[in-house]
């Protein structure tokens, strides 16, 4: 009886971590545009979703791949965002007196 209440807890906790992996994950992806937390709750479902799968829940198996891969998804295009901000910030900076100058003249 001991060992069938320790394998249920252990699915109840999958359930749950994938569960939580799914919640965040869509969280994260809406909100990465904010960089503190969207990155938070990325990062919240990837070790979730990760979590989930090795504790082997049966139930919601879908729910924890589906939360780990759009977590993936959104730390992805979190990142690249990243990037391209940082690209335009350098280009505004080395090339906005000359972009207000030419805009002077008309």
């Amino acid at each position: 009886m001991y060992k069938d209440e320790i394998v249920s807890e252990k699915k109840t906790a999958g359930q749950d971590k994938a569960t939580t992996s799914l919640v965040m994950g869509i969280l994260g992806f809406l909100f990465r545009g904010i960089p503190v937390l969207g990155l938070t709750l990325l990062i919240i479902g990837i070790v979730s979703g990760s979590k989930a799968k090795k504790l082997g829940c049966d139930n919601n198996r879908g729910s924890a791949q589906a939360g780990f891969v759009l977590s993936i998804i959104g730390l992805i295009l979190h990142i690249i965002s990243m990037i391209l901000l940082v690209i335009v910030m350098v280009f505004l900076i080395n090339y906005l007196p000359e972009i207000m100058r030419v805009l002077m003249y008309y």
